[in-house]
């Protein structure tokens, strides 16, 4: 069974170990060239340590 990556940033460490990989770069790029604002939120406590 596979496992769901939280945390590994090492592509090569995603595929030996069996994680699943989940490609966003169509979701951006549709983003990008959309003409539209999007609010990007984050958790409040998040990168404050």
């Amino acid at each position: 069974m596979k496992k769901i990556a939280i945390g590994i940033q090492d592509f090569k460490k995603l595929i030996t170990d069996n994680y699943y990989y989940i490609d966003k770069t169509k979701i951006i790029y549709n983003l990008l060239i959309s003409n539209n604002y999007y609010f990007l939120s984050r958790p409040r406590r998040f990168g404050k340590s």
